[in-house]
């Protein structure tokens, strides 16, 4: 993934600073999505993450920004995995797997905070570039493990007690669904290092952040969702996302 000169040269074609480059490319990609037909995001939805993407591109430029297109690919091809049969037993994602506004920030704020803090503390840059993978890495980790659990979960137990509930439940987790998420997050973490976005000796931080998010996330479902009407899944997933960003963070600065 290290294109001597590539990126500079990308930049260059699309503007002169970053935040030109940023806005050239996301509105070139928004307008040919609209033309398109995409199927991955609402219409509200493609204009928040065009200004998502303007913000990473911006600030942790393609590589920041790449990582988080990964993410929204692997994210949607896994929650369409046997939708017809989530569907059937109303347990899939709505809009058909679509995103919109408040699942693009549901899973992305906490990564922008990492983002826009880069250009406030800009010492700070490197660990908040692991907060930065470590909050994708969370996400992906839990649509992994909710989506292929849901699919191909054959024993689901809730997490607080170990009891066995339905596919779907708030709070369940399967040995399907952890393994799967255990591969979303080192897809992401493996992407982060190997682009260079991190370093390779930031991995086990963020691979353990990630599992540390994700079981928040089961936890926080099965104590507390049912009960708080506010609380909703995109509320959950900032948390569970921020959770992520600040263990692996703080296991670096202990680590690195």
């Amino acid at each position: 993934l290290a294109l001597p000169g590539v990126p500079a040269a990308l930049g260059s074609a699309l503007g002169g600073t970053p935040i030109q480059a940023a806005l050239s490319l996301n509105s070139a990609l928004a307008a040919l999505g609209m033309v398109k037909g995409q199927g991955m995001l609402t219409p509200s939805g493609l204009a928040h993450a065009w200004a998502l993407g303007v913000t990473l591109w911006a600030t942790f430029g393609w590589r920041g920004w790449t990582l988080c297109v990964l993410y929204l690919i692997a994210g949607s091809k896994v929650t369409k995995v046997k939708m017809s049969e989530k569907q059937e037993l109303g347990i899939a994602e709505g809009r058909g797997g679509k995103r919109g506004p408040e699942n693009v920030w549901g899973s992305a704020a906490a990564g922008t905070l990492c983002a826009l803090g880069s250009l406030k503390w800009p010492q700070y840059a490197t660990l908040l570039k692991v907060g930065y993978v470590a909050s994708i890495a969370t996400k992906l980790c839990d649509t992994f493990q909710s989506e292929i659990g849901k699919a191909y979960g054959k024993r689901c137990f809730l997490v607080t007690n170990l009891k066995p509930v339905p596919r779907g439940t708030e709070g369940a987790v399967s040995v399907e669904g952890t393994a799967a998420g255990v591969v979303g997050a080192m897809v992401i973490a493996g992407y982060g290092c190997a682009s260079g976005l991190t370093p390779w000796s930031s991995l086990p931080a963020i691979l353990i952040a990630s599992q540390v998010g994700c079981f928040a996330e089961s936890f926080i479902g099965a104590i507390m969702q049912d009960n708080f009407p506010w609380l909703t899944n995109e509320l959950v997933n900032f948390v569970n996302t921020a959770i992520g960003a600040a263990t692996a963070i703080a296991i670096a600065v202990v680590a690195l």
